[in-house]
């Protein structure tokens, strides 16, 4: 049955981090797999989730099933920690997810289900995976234009016009804040434009909420988000807490879906739970217990706020040093956007040959498109990176 089968083509990231990991050289440095590595280069457990866990471990008398849609308390406090009081909760249907990819592909599974027809309105570019899941749920792609190469911001004249071209019923794909691969997010005047268009059009947003806090702070990084829920009849929302709350390997997500009334709620989460139990059956529990948990604890909430903070801090210290390295390196400012940006991605402008020379010649990893993971810096390469970026692409 397999002998005529032809091998999927592998996946970039995976690609790069296992060529990373066969580099024999000791000065190597890995900016493509999106992890956040503090300045000493690891990445670490924070310190409210150790807590957590242990707490966990002493009170925890089962590993029985919790429920298909996921824990309610784990469900309620990540659905107040991102929308706050910005709509009624009974009009938000919730169930947890194998991380935010698997939120994504049930909250596109849904929208399979109820609206066919629907097409997909993603950004250029955006996240593969997005692509990806589209394309093999057979739903109708459509790619409006997001990011200006040449100033390393929004061609937001192009975004408006090419989604102005939504349809009723239509999908429209937003990165809360961190825009991975770019870095360019939108601002308040974007999201509320955007807003406007989904009012006009009748077409509804999808907000990937992968990076809340690692932009500016977490209220800020969910005010688009919380906007459109609280403008907007119908939302769809992604969430993910692998990067915010640093346990990766937990795959603790949630899909979200504002509805216009609470008895569309009711029908939505049914189709979440059936969606849950034909895809995976019951959603892992160890993460959201640890999400769980720290949201219920004022300390502990408070220290993985601190924490949080200080990722963020060095993400930003290291966009602005690099920046400031590239400058002495090229003698112009044509990285400074790098410095602008957001969260842990930025697109540096190379193209696939010099992606080859920079890991080749430098031993300095980035995804092929020139997406350069910044939290894979430390203050020690920072250096290195900027002298091999300003030669390979002077």
């Amino acid at each position: 049955m397999f002998e005529t089968l032809t091998p999927p083509e592998a996946d970039k990231i995976i690609r790069i981090m296992g060529m990373f990991q066969s580099d024999p050289r000791n000065d190597k440095v890995d900016l493509g797999v999106g992890v956040y590595r503090d300045p000493q280069g690891r990445t670490p457990v924070m310190a409210a989730v150790a807590e957590a866990e242990a707490q966990i471990a002493e009170a925890q008398t089962t590993k029985s099933y919790v429920a298909l849609s996921g824990d309610i308390a784990f469900r309620d406090a990540l659905r107040d920690l991102i929308l706050g009081d910005t709509v009624s909760t009974d009009r938000v249907a919730t169930c947890a997810t194998p991380g935010g990819t698997g939120a994504v592909r049930q909250a596109l599974e849904m929208v399979r289900r109820v609206n066919p027809d629907a097409d997909i309105w993603m950004p250029d570019p955006t996240w593969p995976n997005h692509n990806a899941i589209v394309r093999d749920l057979g739903l109708t792609e459509r790619i409006y234009r997001y990011y200006d190469a040449e100033t390393g911001g929004l061609d937001r004249d192009g975004m408006r016009a090419d989604l102005a071209q939504a349809k009723a019923g239509d999908v429209i794909v937003l990165h809360a804040c961190c825009h991975n691969p770019t870095g360019a997010d939108l601002n308040a005047d974007d999201w509320a434009d955007i807003a406007a268009l989904c009012e006009q059009t009748g077409a509804v947003p999808f907000v990937d909420a992968a990076y809340l806090g690692f932009g500016e702070s977490f209220e800020k990084d969910t005010a688009g988000l919380r906007l459109m829920a609280g403008r907007l009849p119908e939302v769809l929302i992604a969430a993910s807490c692998s990067k915010n709350f640093g346990i990766y390997r937990e795959r603790a997500g949630l899909c979200m879906a504002i509805t216009r009334t609470p008895k569309a709620r009711d029908a939505v989460s049914g189709l979440m739970t059936s969606l849950n139990r034909i895809h995976f059956a019951f959603p892992p529990d160890h993460g959201a217990r640890i999400v769980q948990v720290i949201l219920a604890s004022p300390d502990l909430k408070q220290s993985w706020s601190d924490e949080l903070s200080e990722m963020r801090s060095t993400m930003t210290a290291n966009r602005k040093a690099l920046a400031d390295a590239l400058r002495e390196a090229t003698g112009s400012d044509r990285f400074g956007f790098l410095a602008a940006h957001k969260g842990m991605f930025s697109l540096i402008g190379a193209t696939p040959e010099q992606v080859v020379r920079l890991r080749d010649e430098h031993g300095v990893y980035v995804i092929d498109d020139g997406r350069m993971n910044v939290a894979g810096l430390t203050p020690e390469t920072i250096p290195t990176v900027a002298k091999a970026i300003a030669e390979v692409l002077a």
